[in-house]
């Protein structure tokens, strides 16, 4: 699994006007890497990460197949 950077920071942009800290916390990830993730400074590969944008997904009515490439 990886992150899909781009619609990743358009969730963001649309859920959190645009505030990562914000999403990161929702994720339960630290912000810090979730910036580090979308200015692709890190491989987005995180499980952690994943399986936060999978449960936000759920709780939220959204399908994380946008969110999250299956490889």
């Amino acid at each position: 699994m990886k992150v899909n950077v781009a619609a990743v920071q358009e969730l963001i942009n649309e859920h959190f006007r645009g505030n990562q800290t914000w999403f990161a916390e929702e994720i339960s990830v630290a912000p810090a890497y979730v910036s580090r993730i979308l200015n692709n400074k890190v491989e987005g590969n995180s499980d952690k990460v994943c399986n936060g944008i999978i449960k936000f997904c759920e709780l939220n009515g959204l399908d994380f197949r946008k969110y999250i490439i299956l490889s």
